[in-house]
């Protein structure tokens, strides 16, 4: 007896997967069989996805509400799709994609347009991620600009970090004991002091 299954995809943990939960539910997918991965589309290396895989058998059913939930790599999908159909004979329902619906148009001419379709939908999905990643860094780019840092803010120095400094040059404390009290690790401090040098120049 064929079994329906959903996978669900967000790309980061704040992100809310409750649509496509809801998606699931309402093609009446159980929430045992409902799986469910929080990272990047890029690939398929995903221990849900995997686990899903795994207890796939022939003529189940795979549900995921649109392409770029099952993945964002226009080759990977391509992949992907030829190994579930064809490999391991699973159907796959696209819900917000009707076209996409392997239990339908079996024949020829069906198997081809649903070929198209997912060509296009999986470029799309490959196009969007490359998008997201140029924006990204177009505004990291601008925000540098502005002078915006990223990163953990740098450790302040104690006020007396000078006359530290000076005690350490004349041997009058170890290293160890200059880094307790200014509270830094050794590469940042030589980082600092290297800085602080460079702007006395």
């Amino acid at each position: 007896m064929s079994k329906e299954y959903g996978y669900v995809r967000v790309s980061s943990v704040d992100q809310n997967e409750r649509r496509q939960i809801d998606s699931m539910r309402m093609v009446g997918v159980g929430d045992g069989n409902i799986f469910i991965d929080k990272q990047s589309g890029c690939n398929f290396d995903r221990p849900n996805y995997k686990k899903m895989v795994r207890k796939l058998k022939r003529s189940d059913v795979l549900y995921v509400l649109s392409i770029d939930r099952l993945g964002r790599n226009y080759e990977e999908i391509q992949e992907q799709w030829r190994f579930l159909t064809k490999d391991k004979g699973v159907d796959i329902v696209v819900i917000d994609m009707p076209l996409l619906d392997t239990r339908r148009g079996k024949d020829l001419l069906g198997t081809f347009i649903a070929d198209i379709v997912l060509q296009i939908l999986s470029f799309v999905a490959q196009s969007e991620r490359e998008h997201i990643r140029e924006r990204q860094r177009q505004g990291i780019d601008a925000a540098k600009a502005r002078g915006v840092r990223f990163g953990r803010p740098e450790k302040s120095l104690p006020e007396c970090f000078p006359k530290i400094v000076q005690q350490w040059e004349n041997d009058q404390i170890s290293l160890p004991e200059l880094l307790s009290k200014c509270n830094i690790s050794e590469s940042t401090f030589y980082r600092r002091l290297r800085r602080i040098r460079a702007s006395e120049k």
